[in-house]
């Protein structure tokens, strides 16, 4: 069964004061954080999918394209701010993924 994550975006140019900004920020970090354990979750799957999983089965192509639809959807962010984002994103994934597949000691 698939969740759905719902949250109220704040127009910036409505918030008037440094506690209301605040509080934003907290609402969409905590969304931000829900939607990185969701992904780290899905990208072990592919992980376990791939006949190469890991770091040495990155596969940099699938990495452009990612970062290219996000620069579509953030242009203000860029595309060589979002890869550096997403590469810290993919890499927390594959060591989540990795660490959840080592056996228990």
């Amino acid at each position: 069964m698939s969740e759905e994550l719902r949250i109220g975006l704040p127009d910036p140019a409505e918030i008037t004061d440094l506690a209301e900004a605040r509080t934003a920020i907290d609402a969409i970090d905590a969304a931000l954080a829900d939607l990185l354990a969701r992904r780290a979750e899905v990208a072990a799957v592919v992980q376990r999918l791939k006949p190469v999983g890991g770091f040495a089965g990155r596969n940099p192509e699938r990495e452009r394209e990612i970062v290219a639809a996000m620069a579509e959807r953030a242009p203000a962010l860029g595309p060589r701010r979002l890869a550096r984002i997403m590469n810290a994103v993919i890499e927390a994934g594959l060591e989540v993924a990795e660490e959840s597949s080592a056996p228990a000691s």
